[in-house]
């Protein structure tokens, strides 16, 4: 199969994620500023999840471009990596309804924890498909950030159940570690 043929069926998956999310969003009940207080939270958790789904749709739009092609493997790994993400506007609507409660900031840990992992995951299977000495092997290397961010994500759904506020810190720091694209994959493939 094509590269094309999943990077579309992943962008549109990704369109409808993002349009789920936005479908949460509520309009104000009242016509004065004071009516927007109550929102707050339920923005806060739309923008950080929006950013979250934008750097993954990014860094897979990166990633594919490694890619020579596909197959059964990486079509596994890649649904893997979209069925995680898939759940994030059910995650993202609960905190923001119960914002900053324990069990939803830690389970808002949790969808942001299973795409990590399996974004690696697809990364591996990409990487054994086409060789270690492949464009993606060389631009992962040894992927720092890649590493950090599970650790951080967990750290963050332990400490939903003491300190919610720093799961949150966590998992906004998390993103914006992410926020710049990873250039590695089209400095070497000369894109």
């Amino acid at each position: 199969m094509t590269k094309g043929h999943m990077e579309a069926f992943s962008d549109g998956v990704f369109a409808v994620i993002i349009t789920i999310m936005v479908l949460e969003l509520k309009s104000p009940q009242g016509t004065t500023l004071a009516a927007l207080k109550p929102l707050i939270p339920v923005f806060f958790s739309y923008v950080l999840s929006f950013i979250y789904v934008g750097i993954y749709w990014n860094n897979h739009h990166h990633l594919l471009q490694a890619v020579r092609y596909v197959a059964g493997d990486v079509l596994w790994a890649n649904l893997h990596l979209l069925f995680w993400l898939s759940l994030i506007p059910a995650a993202t609507g609960w905190l923001g309804h119960n914002f900053p409660a324990p069990f939803p900031t830690a389970v808002y840990g949790v969808t942001l924890l299973m795409p990590a992992i399996a974004y690696y995951l697809l990364q591996r299977a990409i990487i054994h498909r086409q060789g270690a000495h492949s464009v993606l092997a060389k631009a992962v290397g040894n992927d720092l950030k890649g590493k950090l961010s599970p650790v951080f994500y967990s750290a963050g759904i332990v400490s939903a159940f003491y300190q919610p506020w720093i799961s949150i810190a966590l998992y906004v720091l998390v993103a914006a570690a992410w926020l710049v694209p990873d250039r590695r994959i089209e400095r070497l493939a000369g894109k």
